[in-house]
């Protein structure tokens, strides 16, 4: 049994949910708004913590995208996921940017539901890859990451040709690319094929950690540093020891901790918080962003000598919709994939689905598609799946696409007024602080000042 919070202010659709995974043998704490949410979690349960948080998005006094954030920035990883009525996917992917494990669509199938639920009381915070003795077994890493191949397309051949050659080294890496591209798996490849592949793969992210954490879950701290340290941590700096650490996002950590972990990068040595002690520590640092750190450097949110330090050697990973040829081999794996965990037995995609997914811009990449073609087959009950078992906002993003364009205008002038409404949109949600704005658009601020100027937002 698990225990879970609902935060929905549609009462009607939360007793139909309570009552359905009550008899699942799950048990349900309701909340109808972000403020009792907060003081709900704030509270010891006297059930215990909460294992999953379900969060409708549009709340009477917020949405739980930036509810969630806050969630993040204060420590609170506990997997959540969204469920929204609104069909759009790109609400969903800006989501799970900032730390939302899934999200799924209303009316909620069943079926899928317990899927997500199942996958998000399964999501594990202690997933190191440990093949060395020296590795510390309480070592937390990475969130889930998806199985990955490589492609047969000339951007992706190039791409792993770059990994090949760095591998060897013991060079930093900068991996860019948007969120979902699978930047992860190219720090594992990396790994892999380097000579400290015996050693721990450690990966964090630095978009879950607050300040205040950032500094602890890194270098590790001593009983008493502060408040709440109620025992010795060892930090992921020495579980990585010997091997190689990864950290995603690295541009959200704050400017106190860029300068420690320049320093241990440096010296090759770090100092517990609270402690006296240095420890020697042998690591390879991997660095992925969906910014462009160099633009932040030059504006001054991201330390430039710790930028040069980890820009020894950069690779950048494509977006999906650059990856046309490698499309169908990315279906299909993650067809085999979804079939093996959901016991199914889908042979293929109807060409009117792969239609849709060659015309699809795949906002959330691969991740995206992998999340996709999940659900598609699990409501697909044939061996063809069809176009009736995609999510509806794929449905409605093709549909807003194939319609006439109006007088004067094309596709091109519709998709740049959706664009606008996007900007406008995002921009106002965070009380036109273009950094925060930018970040989750997935653009640089430089492409986002670009495009206030272009569509005259004031």
């Amino acid at each position: 049994m698990a225990h879970l919070l609902l935060v929905e202010d549609d009462s009607t659709f939360s007793k139909l949910l309570t009552n359905f995974l009550g008899k699942h043998g799950h048990q349900v704490k309701v909340c109808t708004n972000i403020r009792e949410a907060r003081e709900t979690l704030g509270k010891n349960d006297p059930d215990g913590p909460f294992e999953v948080l379900m969060l409708d998005y549009r709340l009477p006094d917020g949405n739980s995208v930036d509810f969630l954030k806050t969630l993040r920035s204060e420590g609170n990883r506990t997997p959540a996921f969204i469920m929204t009525s609104f069909h759009d996917v790109r609400t969903a992917v800006t989501a799970m940017q900032i730390g939302a494990f899934d999200y799924i669509t209303k009316p909620v199938n069943p079926e899928e539901l317990l899927m997500v639920l199942r996958e998000a009381l399964n999501k594990g915070e202690v997933t190191s890859v440990k093949a060395a003795p020296k590795a510390k077994a309480n070592a937390k890493t990475e969130k889930q990451s998806l199985d990955y191949i490589e492609g047969r397309s000339k951007i992706a051949k190039q791409l792993f040709e770059y990994v090949r050659l760095v591998a060897p080294t013991d060079m930093s890496v900068i991996i860019q690319g948007e969120s979902g591209t699978g930047k992860e798996h190219v720090a594992k490849s990396i790994h892999r094929l380097s000579k400290r592949a015996d050693g721990p793969f450690v990966a964090i992210d630095c978009g879950s950690l607050s300040k205040e954490l950032a500094a602890s879950e890194l270098f590790g701290h001593k009983k008493g540093a502060f408040t709440g340290a109620l025992q010795d941590k060892i930090g992921q700096f020495e579980a990585a020891d010997g091997g190689t650490l990864f950290l995603d996002e690295i541009g959200n950590l704050s400017y106190d901790v860029q300068i420690k972990l320049l320093r241990a990068l440096q010296e090759r040595i770090i100092v517990p918080i609270g402690g006296t002690t240095q420890v020697k520590v042998d690591v390879r640092l991997i660095a992925a962003t969906n910014e462009d750190l160099m633009s932040s450097a030059a504006n001054g949110d991201f330390r430039e000598d710790l930028y040069h330090r980890l820009n020894e050697f950069k690779i950048e990973v494509p977006p999906l919709r650059k990856r046309d040829e490698d499309l169908p081999i990315f279906v299909q794996h993650f067809v085999d994939k979804a079939n093996q965990e959901l016991d199914r037995n889908v042979r293929e995609l109807s060409k009117e689905v792969m239609d849709v997914f060659q015309k699809y811009d795949w906002p959330g990449n691969l991740r995206e598609l992998n999340n996709v073609i999940k659900r598609l087959v699990l409501l697909s009950k044939e061996e063809i799946a069809t176009l009736s078992a995609l999510p509806a906002e794929m449905i409605t993003a093709m549909e807003d696409q194939q319609k006439p364009a109006a007088a004067g205008s094309d596709l091109k002038a519709l998709q740049e007024t959706h664009e606008k409404e996007m900007i406008e949109k995002v921009l106002q949600e965070v009380r036109y602080n273009k950094s925060k704005a930018a970040k989750l658009l997935n653009i640089d601020r430089k492409t986002l000042y670009y495009k206030i100027e272009k569509y005259h937002i004031e």
